[in-house]
């Protein structure tokens, strides 16, 4: 697979940031800046779909909360999913 990993990484970062709730923007893009420079291609692909999954499913999962869909289980899955955002 060929794609240019600074435009991916762009949209990983904006796609965190801009989610529709300030909640979920804040603990995303902590996220987000918390690994993106630590990521293979692969791991990035991975991060860009979990951007993808709708807010509730992703506070969900990331409270050990049951969700309505499968999220895939991965490196970058199981990041978050342990990930605990905490307020600067």
């Amino acid at each position: 697979m060929h794609f240019n990993i600074d435009e991916l990484k762009k949209k990983i970062i904006y796609r965190s940031s801009y989610r529709g709730s300030k909640e979920m923007d804040d603990l995303l893009s902590s996220f987000v800046q918390s690994i993106l420079n630590e990521l293979n291609d692969d791991d990035l692909i991975n991060l860009s779909n979990l951007l993808n999954i709708d807010d509730e499913n992703l506070y969900k999962y990331n409270q050990n909360l049951k969700t309505n869909i499968i999220i895939s289980k991965n490196y970058v899955s199981r990041l978050f999913k342990k990930y605990k955002y905490k307020k600067k």
